[in-house]
């Protein structure tokens, strides 16, 4: 079970990642969430989500 959770988490990673490289967005702001996302990736994921997606 623990396989199939990292797998979804990854996929949505891979989701959030793409949506802030499309988001209009300074590059040293995309630059941040990303790595944030990469080290981090859940705690990234949930904070892109309520933080970072605000335009």
């Amino acid at each position: 079970m623990s396989g199939l959770l990292g797998f979804v988490i990854l996929v949505l990673d891979i989701l959030v990642i793409i949506d802030c490289v499309k988001s209009p967005k300074p590059t040293g702001q995309k630059a941040l969430w990303i790595i944030l996302i990469i080290v981090l990736p859940l705690i990234g994921l949930i904070l892109y989500y309520f933080l970072g997606r605000k335009k």
